[in-house]
């Protein structure tokens, strides 16, 4: 699980075949407020945000804590890469005290349909499987996303549960620490 302040975190960005993964820079404001306020990344995240309520609570460098990258193409933000602890009040775990680490991600639609969320996710979970040998990832999102199913198995990641939170039924799955995710 990651704890802020005492999981070593990458220091330097990771770059992919097209993309680089990296810390949030102040430069990324814009991207973020456009992201969390698309609707059609809202779609499957319980809808989008007022912009206007997003640019006055944005933070001048949003997304700047361990757990997350951003995912650059050519200098730009094009989306977002969580790895951060599942909250044991939620629905869905694989381990009895319910300290596992979630994958969670969003990108800008312009972004979509390039294999950049496969190859961004491949990479933030090759580089904690290296960092974490053993821990297992998880992953919740609405089970309607078929884009996310599709994304989910080619990442490895196996269905666990089903259940109903957020008003829609969610897929759960797990991607065992032995599981390949390119």
């Amino acid at each position: 699980m990651i704890e802020p302040g005492t999981f070593p975190w990458p220091t330097a960005p990771m770059p992919t075949d097209r993309l680089v993964l990296r810390q949030s820079e102040a430069r990324d404001r814009a991207a973020f407020v456009e992201l969390f306020a698309s609707p059609e990344v809202g779609t499957y995240i319980g809808g989008a945000r007022p912009r206007d309520e997003l640019e006055r609570a944005m933070p001048e460098v949003p997304g700047r804590h361990p757990g997350c990258f951003v995912v650059e193409r050519d200098g730009t933000m094009i989306g977002m890469i969580t790895l951060d602890p599942r909250g044991a009040e939620r629905r869905g775990h694989v381990r009895p005290e319910a300290e596992e680490t979630e994958l969670g991600y969003l990108f800008l639609p312009e972004a979509w349909g390039r294999g950049y969320a496969f190859e961004a996710c491949a990479a933030a979970l090759d580089w904690f499987t290296g960092t974490r040998p053993g821990e297992p990832v998880v992953l919740s999102a609405r089970s309607a996303n078929d884009r996310t199913m599709r994304l989910a198995a080619k990442l490895g990641f196996i269905e666990v549960e089903r259940f109903e939170e957020y008003g829609a039924e969610q897929w759960f799955g797990v991607r065992l620490p032995t599981t390949p995710a390119g």
